[in-house]
């Protein structure tokens, strides 16, 4: 069973969408070997390369910060149910997550690509890290065991085209050995239902 997500690292979304699926992979057990491919995908793919302050962004996306923190209460709520603990208020700058892609893809050349994903979302969205400056890439690299960080990264512009030439447009997409796409943070069942699905 090969599964690709689309996602961001900027996604909360994401976030409880890969929490999700390991549940649902415990749900499957024994019945699929699986590989999990991890897919470029930015939100804000114009962002400067340094970011912009999250309050900023924050008003010019939802038209004001309390509209934003209504929002994020909701997640904050999906997010506990999932062990995560979000701290949206720990974060300072939107990065431009074009870096934090490269690094998920040289990770996954080593077979640690899982391990990169969660480390970047914990960093991002629990402890309030920003995940746009080199030495946390750096220290997250090193903490997993990546080699050849930076040096060694390819670009991932390209890939991140094909994704979107897929029709993907929104985060997290979870694609089923390319038959079957389900788009959103689905409970755990229904993400098993979809894996079951695709292999009929």
């Amino acid at each position: 069973m090969k599964i690709e997500i689309a996602s961001d690292i900027v996604c909360p979304w994401c976030y409880i969408g890969k929490q999700r699926l390991e549940k649902a992979l415990k749900l499957v057990g024994g019945e699929f070997d699986v590989s999990i491919r991890w897919l470029p995908f930015q939100l804000n793919p114009g962002l400067p390369p340094e970011g912009i302050p999250r309050a900023d962004y924050r008003k010019a996306k939802f038209g004001s910060l309390e509209r934003s923190k209504q929002l994020d209460a909701r997640v904050i709520a999906e997010g506990k149910s999932e062990g995560i603990d979000f701290a949206f208020d720990r974060i300072e700058r939107q990065p431009n997550t074009t870096q934090a892609h490269r690094l998920i893809a040289l990770a996954q050349e080593n077979g640690l690509g899982n391990e990169v994903v969660n480390a970047l979302f914990k960093a991002h969205f629990e402890e309030g890290r920003y995940i746009g400056d080199p030495k946390v890439l750096v220290e997250i690299a090193t903490q997993c065991g990546v080699d050849g960080w930076p040096d060694k990264a390819s670009d991932v512009s390209k890939l991140e085209e094909e994704v979107r030439e897929l029709g993907i447009s929104a985060v997290p997409t979870f694609i089923f050995e390319r038959k079957l796409g389900v788009s959103g943070a689905y409970p755990p069942d229904q993400l098993a239902g979809a894996m079951r699905e695709a292999v009929k």
